[in-house]
């Protein structure tokens, strides 16, 4: 019986479009990954100059294995500031170990951080490894670093110069491998003047010194704080996100958050239990009198911040296509859910079929 050869027809053209198709999914997902890393970047949110100049600054400090000096307003997220430097450095892997040095009495401070050899002093029953034993290979972070008493500024000094230590009551130097990134709220320089924090540890903590803004000083990211943890807040609680009220976003605008980004999570978790059905609302009690009288007066008028809103949505929009749902649409981007931006597409009159691609040419 003779063999017939089967003809096999090749779609050139379907290849093609699928393999197009293929690049062009690609390419998208790596333009959401790029934006999503513009407006949350390790776990800080805001696309405001100060927070870019911030970012930048992590990126580049990241990399290498000098000491950084973080200074900022309580609540600022200095210590998020500090995991993002670890999280993008070499070190990664390894341990990320903090220690509040204002939280720790000051008879205590040099054994919490060297440890102690038994019987060092009364109550020290066993050996104790410190911070920078647990940190080894890793990073320590010292947060208020400026309420360090003298003498243990003496031994960190000596950590960082000669990269050893000795545990409290202890005769053997230690060796240590770790990073050290230090923080405060406090003026150092003004502190070295009064002689209540060394000058050749400042000099030496300070090599590269990061300064993040305080929330009025970044207020374009407000509405997108304000978003990012009534979203995840809601989910959390288990309740619907219907949004966010246009005035409580006009009165969050324009306070003047003395407790920085801390206050205002606490503010929009209150605003989260207390609410029912429908848009977030904030009750202006709940703001520190002082600042929310300012506010009151200062509030800009809400068709400001929605004119601000509606710019926001429809550049994402025209970055998806006019794609609301979906992994690669619009509310992924924003992060808030698909149907709360369905919503608030309707309510700024915004039409989606003018972002949407041109069919193709065949």
């Amino acid at each position: 019986m003779p063999v017939v050869a089967e003809t096999v027809h090749v779609d050139h053209q379907a290849i093609w479009q699928r393999d197009a198709s293929d690049e062009a999914q690609e390419w998208s997902l790596r333009h959401r990954e790029d934006h999503v890393r513009t407006v949350v970047f390790e776990g800080m949110v805001g696309v405001s100059p100060p927070m870019r100049e911030v970012r930048s600054s992590i990126c580049k400090v990241a990399s290498t294995d000098c000491t950084v000096l973080i200074t900022g307003e309580t609540g600022s997220g200095k210590e998020l500031v500090a995991r993002a430097i670890h999280q993008q450095s070499t070190r990664a892997s390894r341990s990320f170990v903090s220690v509040n040095c204002g939280a720790v009495p000051a008879s205590l401070i040099a054994s919490e951080l060297f440890g102690h050899e038994k019987g060092a002093f009364t109550g020290a029953t066993d050996r104790r490894v410190g911070r920078f034993e647990a940190a080894d290979g890793g990073t320590l972070f010292l947060d208020e670093v400026g309420e360090l008493p003298i003498e243990t500024q003496v031994a960190l000094l000596r950590v960082l110069q000669e990269r050893e230590f000795e545990r409290v009551g202890g005769t053997r130097p230690l060796r240590t491998n770790i990073r050290v990134i230090a923080a405060t709220n406090r003026d150092l320089q003004e502190a070295v003047a009064e002689r209540s924090f060394r000058a050749d540890l400042f000099y030496r903590l300070n090599v590269f010194p990061l300064d993040v803004p305080s929330l009025r000083d970044r207020r374009q990211d407000i509405p997108l704080l304000a978003e990012h943890f009534a979203h995840l807040l809601s989910k959390r609680a288990g309740r619907r996100y219907d949004g966010i009220d246009s005035g409580t976003l006009a009165l969050l605008q324009a306070y003047e958050w003395p407790g920085n980004v801390r206050e205002l999570q606490n503010v929009i978790e209150r605003a989260v239990i207390m609410s029912e059905t429908g848009p977030l609302s904030v009750d202006v009690r709940w703001l520190s009198a002082a600042s929310r009288r300012a506010a009151a007066s200062q509030a800009p008028p809400s068709r400001t911040l929605l004119a601000q809103e509606k710019e926001w949505i429809e550049g994402t929009l025209a970055e998806t296509k006019g794609r609301v749902s979906g992994p690669l649409g619009a509310a992924a981007k924003l992060g808030i859910p698909s149907s709360t931006l369905e919503s608030k597409i309707k309510a700024l009159a915004i039409d989606k079929r003018q972002f949407k691609a041109e069919a193709p040419v065949r």
